[in-house]
């Protein structure tokens, strides 16, 4: 599909649509729990779908009502000799999943978009998988893991994606005895692993910072019911915020000022943008990458650090949005860990620009086209994670015709 976008001024309000992140936390809490528990403020884009997929291959019961849903829980069912768990492109999903499914008895097969099975790492569990004797297969189309999860002692680099620490946060509480997770490196996305502890212990399950360097999980915990809202989501806010960058007049609301979430920092990236010689370290807030290079293209460029991990993400954030950016007039230089945009005037492309089916590039280009007008195709990405974007926008004046 194709957004036809045209220069357009932006003003009014929008409410922040619920946090993708959190609602993946609460609904996989909800479906552990033994009890009736009730998650509301749910948007339902693919990767939350995909979510209830597994919780659902996984025998958990749960209903369906405008954006509410109520699980009547009695845990996930772990006597099948097979499951089957379709994961859409949720990174997030299927890092989660995978311990989950070393409770089972049963083989447990992952499917995925070719980017997720592909190219997104895996690497972390196959060790894991490897010293403990539990099968772990990727053969191209899905991956396939068979065994149990045992409790004890964890080391993980601290540098790679926090959704392998929170995997395993959501079911070593579930097992016999007591388990660390010691990471060996700088921890680069501590407020994601806050925002699991957090989760969890909405759900009563006792995890904690034993130091800075080691995760506390408590055994032979039981997850209970809870009934909770999703917060409002500072990722896909920052992408409505940045319209106040571009010219617009966009109040969003339904943001919670004392969040755990990381990417809550935007607005600090954002404020340093507005000058020259801005410097911004991505290193905890990967997701951002996308509309503060966009936003950098519109004012006075930008030096960004620790964008080495936007290579792992749905499309090579980094790459893909420094090539879009030249469509537009903007030179950018990149280096293994650090992209730099310079300064100049944004100019209308001369061919379409791409959205790498990626949402968070959509968004960002979104943005530059409702300066300079144009054509964004691969726009139906946004689904990802913020399905009603587009209409969403047009309430507030981006003049679009999507088709």
């Amino acid at each position: 599909m194709n957004a036809i976008i045209n220069p357009s001024k932006i003003k009014g309000e929008l409410k922040a649509p619920p946090s993708k992140s959190m609602a993946h936390r609460y609904l996989i809490c909800a479906g552990l729990a033994e009890g009736k528990s009730v998650v509301s403020g749910i948007d339902f884009s693919q990767d939350v779908l995909a979510t209830l997929d597994c919780l659902n291959e996984l025998g958990v019961d749960y209903e369906i009502q405008d954006d509410k849903i109520t699980f009547n829980g009695n845990g996930i069912v772990t006597d099948k000799k097979e499951y089957h768990l379709k994961c859409r492109e949720s990174g997030s999903t299927i890092r989660f999943f995978i311990p989950i499914s070393m409770m089972t008895k049963g083989k447990n097969v992952f499917y995925g978009s070719d980017t997720l099975i592909n190219k997104r790492p895996f690497t972390i569990y196959e060790d894991i998988c490897r010293e403990k004797k539990i099968r772990f297969e990727n053969n191209g189309k899905n991956i396939i893991v068979e065994g149990n999860l045992t409790s004890g002692e964890y080391s993980l680099r601290g540098d790679v994606s926090s959704q392998f620490i929170t995997g395993l946060m959501f079911t070593l509480p579930l097992l016999d005895g007591d388990s660390r997770i010691k990471l060996t490196t700088k921890v680069e996305s501590r407020s994601y692993i806050n925002l699991t502890i957090q989760a969890l212990s909405k759900f009563g399950v006792e995890t904690k910072w034993e130091d800075d360097q080691t995760v506390f999980i408590k055994g032979n915990q039981t997850y209970k019911p809870c009934d909770i809202t999703v917060e409002g989501d500072y990722s896909n806010a920052a992408c409505l915020d940045a319209y106040n960058l571009t010219g617009g007049e966009l109040e969003i609301t339904g943001l919670d000022p004392d969040s755990k979430q990381g990417d809550k920092i935007y607005r600090n990236h954002f404020e340093a943008l507005k000058s020259e010689n801005a410097v911004c370290d991505l290193s905890d807030c990967p997701d951002l990458g996308p509309i503060l290079f966009a936003v950098a293209a519109a004012n006075q460029g930008g030096y960004f650090t620790g964008t080495e991990r936007l290579k792992i993400k749905e499309s090579d954030r980094g790459t893909v949005m420094c090539e879009e950016l030249a469509k537009f007039g903007i030179e950018t230089q990149m280096t293994e860990n650090s992209i730099t945009i310079k300064k100049g005037v944004l100019q209308s492309p001369k061919a379409a620009v791409s959205g790498h089916n990626d949402h968070r590039i959509v968004m960002a280009m979104a943005l530059l086209l409702s300066i300079t007008g144009g054509v964004l195709e691969g726009c139906e990405a946004v689904r990802k994670s913020f399905p009603s974007y587009f209409d969403d926008m047009k309430k507030v004046g981006l003049e679009v015709e999507v088709k």
